[in-house]
């Protein structure tokens, strides 16, 4: 279907996101011996910058995640886990350790190093359904002290909008209302939002940020410039959706409803050097985390 340019979203917004790319999740196993579905991490990683990785680890078998992920280092970046069913138990070399279940999120900053070690637990019906994803931290800040934010489900609040629209705002700033995460570097935005059968979302968005989409339930069609018109893109379950720049997008909606996940930050532009859990700006960077790990003096700095 393809509609005139003026027909999406307000006219007086010049400059509409034009989907640059659709990934579609494919499985891969981590950790333990965990199966989950990649949407980032494969390929290119500068094309999503300033995000590195996102794991979707949804499953109904608990033989997929039970063996989770055992203590491993991390540096250099960021690692946001939101679960939906179940729980994650985690614990790391500083002393901490919790659990968070449904709704809730850990944010946790690696900084200077870090070993932790999240274990999956189903719900009563044998379910694990969750998502982590990896942003990274520019140079000023890969060196920094570590820091956990654990989120509750009722520390995230919701900004139900009058088309039925239904958004939970992990971070950033929807209709002057923040979300619990706030202090980090790439002014992210992270938004589930769950858009009714038969509406339009429309998100009027950063010029200059890098914005990425990922439906996890239901379909939709994204409306993108083409030459003069704009085509309506169908979207499905386990999508990465790689917008171009700009400063809004819509979302339809026909016969049923759609859940996604909305991320958007203030790309780093630097160089990146990434082996395994690590993430640096050069190799010389890499050898000296890989070094430290094996001497024992990885670990610089208690949790801020």
């Amino acid at each position: 279907m393809t509609l005139k340019l003026e027909q999406i979203g307000d006219p007086s917004v010049k400059s509409v996101r034009r989907v640059k790319k659709i990934v579609k999740a494919r499985k891969t196993m981590e950790g333990a011996g965990v199966i989950l579905n990649r949407a980032i991490g494969f390929d290119d990683p500068y094309q999503y910058d300033p995000f590195l990785l996102f794991d979707d680890f949804r499953s109904d078998n608990p033989e997929d995640f039970m063996k989770g992920f055992p203590w491993h280092p991390h540096r250099g970046i960021e690692t946001i886990t939101y679960v939906l069913k179940g729980q994650v138990e985690h614990e790391d070399s500083l002393g901490n350790k919790g659990i968070i279940g449904e709704g809730d999120i850990q944010w946790m900053t690696a900084g200077s190093g870090i070993y932790h070690q999240e274990m999956p637990l189903p719900d009563p019906s044998g379910k694990m359904y969750g998502f982590q994803l990896w942003a990274n931290l520019p140079q000023k800040d890969k060196m920094m002290p570590p820091k956990y934010r654990d989120i509750t489900a009722e520390d995230i609040p919701v900004v139900k909008q009058d088309n039925g629209v239904s958004i939970k705002i992990i971070a950033g700033t929807l209709e002057g209302i923040r979300g619990p995460v706030s202090d980090v570097t790439i002014s992210p935005e992270y938004f589930d939002i769950t858009i009714p059968p038969g509406t339009d979302y429309i998100r009027n968005t950063v010029k200059g940020h890098r914005l990425l989409l990922y439906v996890f339930e239901g379909s939709g069609y994204i409306e993108t410039p083409e030459n003069g018109s704009v085509n309506q893109v169908k979207i499905e379950n386990r999508n990465m959706i790689i917008f171009e720049d700009g400063e809004q997008m819509k979302i339809t909606t026909r016969d049923g409803e759609a859940r996604l996940l909305l991320f958007s930050g203030k790309p780093i532009n630097e160089p990146i050097a990434w082996y395994g859990p690590i993430v640096m700006n050069t190799d010389e960077e890499l050898r000296i985390a890989y070094d430290e790990l094996q001497k024992g003096t990885f670990i610089k700095a208690h949790t801020a």
